[in-house]
């Protein structure tokens, strides 16, 4: 009988543990307010946050031979899926212009609305 009570209190200490230890890294990630895809200007298509560097400059109307840049999304605005156009009336190249807090990459692939926080501190997305 006492190797069962034990059995017990060991599950439930392991499960008090695993709900703080997840409470904790919850509350560790900031919520962005902005959340930045790469795209192609020229071409005006996201493209893979791979073609992005995280200390890239902002995209201020041309490009010497292309190039990918930063292009920020609002939460609650709609992201496009890698590999179709972006409107450009409904974010910015300019970070500066910018209230709240940006963060770079991390939006789906697959596109949808942009929400904020998430683990990581990066912007997740919902469809």
């Amino acid at each position: 009988m006492t190797s069962s009570t034990r059995r017990m209190r060991s599950r439930s200490v392991a499960l008090g543990l695993t709900t703080v230890v997840a409470a904790s890294l919850t509350g560790c990630a900031p919520a962005a307010d902005n959340q930045a895809i790469c795209v192609d200007p020229e071409t005006q298509l996201r493209v893979d946050d791979d073609y992005c560097e995280e200390d890239d400059d902002d995209y201020h109307g041309t490009s010497s031979g292309g190039g990918h840049y930063w292009y920020y999304v609002r939460s609650g605005s709609r992201a496009p899926a890698v590999g179709t156009s972006y409107v450009t009336t409904r974010g910015t190249y300019d970070s500066t212009t910018l209230t709240g807090s940006t963060s770079k990459g991390g939006v789906s692939a697959d596109g949808g609305t942009v929400t904020r926080g998430g683990f990581g501190g990066s912007g997740k997305i919902g469809s």
